[in-house]
């Protein structure tokens, strides 16, 4: 009997395959990661660089040489950071950094910059746009001017016209100047017909074409798309003396540092450009009766306002916690489950739902809860006042009883029963235990609360829209308007915004609860003591 040979391992089998020791499997794990991390790591820098670049470009196209060089360096910085080995920390630090300095240090800076403006509603722009503005809007048919033959084409880029001077075809839109054409070469036109002109009757007659580069030339229109007329401004731009003149009644209009060319009864020519003022926003503020008499109301409010929401919140808050925390209250995890309810309601949506209901004439409570009574819950000034408080009530203590029921909760049992056996009665517990322990954590959060309800803009803009109106201010306010709501009708409601204005208020609210703030922690330092 003959003995099988044991055939050594095949090859391609398993045995032939080299084993690699636990170090060198780690290695190649590493390394497969590693190169997966590095690719996409270029792929975000690449998209990062290719944004800014584009950015870059676009801001040298708008002649913005600093904007330009800031987001050209911060992209080498990031370009630097992340190829360079080591420099752990700068990589997890360089995104929230570049982050705070574009969404809070630029927008103060710049909110602070408008401040010293008098950027708004006709000064929103520099003198040159508010020239060929001027010029542009004056425009009147120059009589006798010869009629031009004119054809309405439409281009990638809107309405063209087409007009034949002196054999030429001239080829111009709202924003380039007519230009000699070959008629052969406008393959990327096509001719509206005369029901398309019908059809956008309105877009055609308001098409305006630059004769030249030079605004004094005026504009061409047409008013039937078959025939244009040349159109001059009535004013006259004189550029060597920086004068305006009206051309009809002859007044003369200089720039007298103000923005905006003045004649001499102070009259102006709007739009004007935006200039730097100083301190005149802050100086109206407290000097412009009409304005001074706002702001001094408005800002009587805005701290009662506050203070009130901030007390009337917590007290309640408290209270439903000691009520909810005593053991002997049957169902307490059911009235705590309904106490929070109102927190899980958006604020703006809590104010439009309680606008509706305290409405004057449809609303729930005078309809339903009042029998039919017509209380102007929402136009009565102190009503007005009342009813935003409730609501903020409403919707903020649920907030304090989570607060106060956690802290009556960390408060040790103990020292309510070493009181208790001492002889001190249940309020004498609370009043000289328990409250001194409980402003000891609450109360941070009580300052917090408090600039919160300072700039609370929801619950005002969303249930009265700052109103009533008050009719003796000078300013669009009303009598529920706190500080920056006040701030936001300044800047963004109505015909006149004055951006200058809203921004000194930004500044002086933010003044005024840094002060408070600052002055508040240092008073709940003395309460640390008890802890």
């Amino acid at each position: 009997m003959t003995k099988t040979a044991r055939q050594g391992p095949q090859p391609g089998t398993e045995e032939t395959k080299p084993k690699l020791s636990p170090a060198a499997r780690r290695f190649a794990n590493a390394t497969s990661t590693s190169t997966g991390a590095m690719l996409a790591k270029i792929i975000l820098v690449a998209i990062v660089d290719a944004t800014a670049l584009f950015a870059v470009f676009t801001a040298l196209g708008r002649e913005a040489w600093a904007i330009a060089a800031v987001i050209a360096a911060i992209t080498v910085l990031i370009n630097v950071v992340y190829f360079k080995r080591g420099w752990l920390p700068a990589k997890y630090l360089l995104p929230g950094t570049i982050f705070l300095l574009i969404f809070q240090v630029f927008v103060i800076g710049y909110t602070g910059y408008i401040a010293f403006t008098n950027y708004g509603s006709g000064h929103n722009s520099d003198k040159d746009d508010a020239i060929s503005a001027l010029l542009q809007s004056n425009q009147n048919r120059v009589e006798g001017s010869a009629g031009y033959p004119v054809s309405i084409l439409e281009g990638q880029d809107g309405l063209a016209m087409l007009i034949e001077r002196d054999g030429q075809q001239l080829l111009g839109d709202a924003d380039d100047p007519f230009v000699p054409v070959d008629p052969a070469g406008l393959g990327d036109y096509s001719e509206l017909a005369f029901a398309d002109l019908l059809g956008r009757q309105q877009e055609v007659t308001s098409l305006a074409v630059p004769f030249t580069e030079n605004p004094a030339d005026g504009t061409v229109r047409t008013s039937d798309g078959r025939t244009a007329y040349q159109y001059t401004s009535s004013i006259k731009h004189d550029e060597a003396a920086d004068t305006m003149t009206d051309q009809q009644t002859g007044v003369v209009y200089r720039d007298t540092g103000v923005g905006a060319y003045t004649a001499q009864d102070g009259s102006q020519l709007m739009p004007g450009w935006s200039i730097n003022v100083g301190f005149e926003n802050f100086t109206r503020a407290v000097t412009d009766s009409s304005i001074r008499n706002a702001l001094f109301s408005v800002t009587v409010w805005t701290f009662a306002f506050a203070f009130l929401s901030v007390a009337t919140t917590f007290f309640l808050g408290l209270f439903l916690a000691i009520v909810f925390n005593d053991l002997r209250m049957k169902g307490r995890k059911v009235y705590r489950v309904i106490s929070i309810l109102p927190y899980a309601f958006p604020a703006f949506l809590g104010g439009l739902v309680w606008a509706g209901m305290l409405n004057r004439d449809f609303g729930f409570v005078n309809q339903v809860l009042l029998g039919g009574a017509q209380i102007p819950w929402l136009t009565d000034p102190w009503l007005a006042k009342f009813s935003v408080l409730w609501v903020n009530l409403w919707l903020g203590f649920p907030y304090m009883f989570l607060v106060c029921t956690g802290a009556l909760q960390s408060i040790p049992n103990e020292l309510s029963e070493a009181a208790t056996i001492d002889g001190a009665k249940p309020f004498q517990i609370f009043r000289l235990i328990k409250l001194p322990l409980l402003l000891v954590s609450v109360a941070p959060l009580l300052i917090s609360s408090f600039a919160f309800n300072f700039n609370n803009f929801n619950v005002i803009y969303m249930l009265t829209e700052g109103g009533p109106r008050m009719q003796d201010a000078g300013l669009n306010v009303g009598s529920t308007d706190i500080l920056i709501s006040m701030v936001y009708k300044v800047a963004f409601v109505g015909s006149q915004r004055d951006y200058g204005l809203a921004s000194a208020f930004s500044i002086i609210i933010f003044v005024i609860v840094a002060i408070i703030s600052i002055i508040s922690f240092k008073q709940t330092k003395a309460l640390e003591e008890l802890n």
